[in-house]
């Protein structure tokens, strides 16, 4: 042990013979005379890892011309003299190679840099300078590593080693003086994110006209779902990686505020009026001009479609007649709708800096003019057959399509959002017209004006959405009359108006009594679910199925079984073992009048979960208390592939009925509409803020829908 120190000592004493002589130091530590105080170039040399005590210079007379503190020895003339080529001890050293290349300066090394730089004015021309732009990797015995600067910041942080082995503090000399950390610049605020101000003092030149938007990328604030105040939603300064709080409502990143605020304009800076409006009042001018802007925007969007892609010569050429109509069915009634109900607006906005009420002119269009709206969403189904044929069997369509999504007029955005523009905006309406009745609230008047809007225009919704499902419900019926062979089972007359598939697919048979030995010559069957009646057939082709037996959904129960169970292993067999996820369906009442069990297996634990929940659906009880439901809301839309799935645009807001190996069956709020989609599709709301309004907005929806 002593031998060991004893050579460390004499370590010691030859390098720091060595340090002195190549720096050209004198015996304190200072620089000898006369040389200059510039950084050098760096010269590559073989370095060796030293472990040595740099003494800490003494304190500058004060009778020098240029008075220094010493701050660290990175700092010190030595380390100056001989550039960026720094000696440091090896404990502050680490070996391990940096996973990435790292291209910036620690955040200790930056802030003693810039106090150097303040007290000694001639280091601001020196260059700056990081290992971690040396590409030099060799191995232990001398060579430079990279991120060596910044691993040793971290390490002198820790504490040195002592010779000892003990880990301890690090020691600076009593003339070393903590630095104060500059205080970090406040994040920017965005436009209009003063709580005091709401972007008064930004009053925007001209008209919100002036910049039209397409309505792909706004969302509208009074579709927040966290039922923030208009402060909040004004005034949120954004976290600096661009993240919310975790409550915060999910928003996608292109989304941008629909045009500018109403306490922006310039008319109402000028008028003085914030000065004396009070806040509620503000918050309802917002959402007044709001519905105004969006709409706007939306007629912008719906002037492209035309221009764009309706009135395309070369796009005409590509596809007939019927092709175009069930493409852009009434497209120009419904932008015709649009200019009217936007002009009536916008009237109204003119005559007024603080608009009275528009509650009037929402349930007037609602009630008389949206009529478009309603064959337009009828006509969806036959659209997305249109465009998906076209697309993949029609190439001069295909190659015209993309020639035109290419146009700058466009914005870079395909043809099919355009085309769903008046569904979206026909589902936004009845939320941005229930924030307006919230904002009401404190004029009994003016709140009865707006639940008459809202009861209106959630009439109209209905009607879309009823329209919609009756022209695919039809069709469907049709199709399926055609695919479905009764033979010897007693027919049923498949098409009504008020029948609709709920489900469909195939089940594997485990056991098969009375009727069913019918399939054991192929252990599975397809099953047919609608509203009233469950259909069991046999599979012959992608399109043709032989009936084997049906019964009304009243007569049917269904159990959920596992595979432990011991009846299902009759009688001690192993059949167990091989029936991932069964359930069994009892028909109380079967075509033939008896009484029949089946016992089926699905291939996951969710398609199991789908079929219980599709064929207990009458049974199925709403929960009394909807507010202990958990809520998530949509953070990419889905599109429905099967019958129970349900289709979501982005920022919907469901409440979660089940939950299955991945996939929610949930109730959309803004229309109560039921069905499974997957989990990543979705985030869940944590906020009990959140979770309370938007149970409070749901009621009011469903009661203003059923009056």
């Amino acid at each position: 042990m002593s031998q060991r120190h004893s050579d460390s000592s004499l370590e010691e004493k030859l390098l720091e013979y060595r340090f002195h002589s190549e720096l050209r130091l004198d015996a304190r530590g200072n620089p000898a005379s006369g040389l200059p105080m510039v950084r050098g170039a760096l010269q590559l040399r073989d370095n060796e890892g030293f472990q040595l005590d740099t003494p800490v210079p003494p304190a500058v007379s004060p009778k020098d011309e240029e008075p220094r503190a010493v701050v660290l020895s990175t700092q010190s003339p030595a380390a100056l003299k001989m550039g960026t080529q720094q000696l440091i001890p090896r404990s502050l050293a680490v070996s391990s190679k940096a996973k990435t290349p790292a291209r910036h300066q620690s955040f200790g090394a930056a802030v003693l840099s810039k106090e150097a730089a303040r007290r000694d004015p001639r280091l601001l021309s020196a260059p700056s300078f990081s290992l971690d732009d040396m590409d030099v990797d060799a191995g232990p015995g001398g060579a430079l590593r990279r991120n060596l600067r910044n691993r040793s910041y971290r390490a002198a942080m820790k504490g040195l080693e002592a010779p000892g082995g003990e880990r301890g503090p690090l020691q600076l000399s009593p003339k070393l003086q903590a630095l104060a950390e500059e205080p970090s610049q406040p994040p920017a605020r965005c436009p209009a994110k003063n709580k005091r101000t709401l972007g008064r003092k930004r009053a925007h030149k001209g008209s919100f006209k002036d910049d039209p938007r397409f309505y792909q990328e706004i969302r509208e604030r009074g579709l927040n779902t966290s039922h923030e105040s208009d402060d909040d939603l004004l005034d949120e300064p954004s976290s600096p990686d661009g993240t919310g709080k975790a409550d915060a409502p999910i928003v996608v990143k292109s989304y941008r505020p629909a045009q500018i605020t109403w306490s922006q304009l310039p008319e109402v800076v000028e008028s003085g009026i914030l000065d004396r409006l009070p806040a509620e009042e503000r918050k309802r001018q917002e959402a007044i001009f709001e519905i105004l802007t969006s709409e706007f925007s939306y007629q912008h969007s719906l002037g492209i479609l035309v221009a764009e892609f309706l009135q395309s010569g070369e796009l005409q050429a590509t596809m007939t007649q019927m092709e175009r109509h069930h493409l852009f069915s009434n497209i120009l009634d419904v932008l015709s709708a649009s200019q009217r109900f936007f002009e009536a607006l916008e009237q109204r906005h003119k005559a007024q800096v603080c608009v009275e009420d528009i509650s009037d002119i929402l349930e007037e269009h609602a009630e008389k003019h949206f009529h478009p709206y309603v064959a337009y969403c009828s006509n969806e189904v036959y659209q997305q057959r249109a465009l998906q044929r076209l697309m993949s069997s029609n190439a001069a369509f295909h190659e015209a399509l993309r020639e035109i999504e290419k146009r700058p007029a466009c914005g870079g955005l395909p043809m099919i959002s355009f085309l769903i523009l008046p569904m979206q905006r026909v589902t936004r309406l009845p939320l941005l017209t229930d924030t307006l009745c919230l904002k009401s609230q404190g004029h009994p008047e003016r709140y009865k004006a707006a639940s008459r809007a809202l009861k209106a225009i959630s009439k109209l919704v209905r009607r879309c959405n009823e329209g919609a499902h009756k022209m695919e419900r039809t069709e469907q019926m049709y199709t399926l009359h055609t695919q479905l062979d009764f033979g010897k089972v007693k027919s049923l007359p498949l098409i009504s108006a008020s029948r609709w598939l709920l489900k469909r697919g195939e089940l594997s048979v485990v056991e098969e009594t009375g009727l069913f030995r019918k399939l054991a010559s192929r252990p599975t069957c397809y099953l047919f679910l609608f509203n009233d009646v469950l259909v069991v057939t046999k599979k012959k082709s992608e399109d043709s199925f032989v009936v084997q037996d049906y019964a009304q959904v009243d007569h049917i129960r269904v159990q959920k079984t596992e595979a432990s169970d011991p009846s299902l292993l009759g009688g001690g067999g192993s059949r167990g073992s091989s029936v991932p996820h069964p359930f069994q369906v009892t028909l109380l009442h079967n075509s033939e009048g008896h009484q029949e069990k089946i016992l089926l297996s699905s291939d996951s634990a969710s398609d199991r979960a789908r079929w219980i929940v599709a064929l207990t659906r009458k049974e199925r009880q709403s929960p009394a208390n909807k507010g202990d439901l958990p809520q998530v809301e949509v953070t990419k839309a889905y599109l429905a592939k099967q019958a129970d799935e349900i289709t979501l645009q982005q920022a919907d807001v469901v409440l979660v009925l089940e939950q299955e190996d991945g996939w929610f069956y949930g109730e959309r709020l803004r229309d109560g509409e039921t069905g499974w989609f997957p989990e990543d599709f979705a985030r869940c709301i944590t906020s009990r803020v959140a979770v309370e309004g938007n149970v409070r907005r749901m009621e009011r929806l469903r009661v203003e829908t059923d009056v």
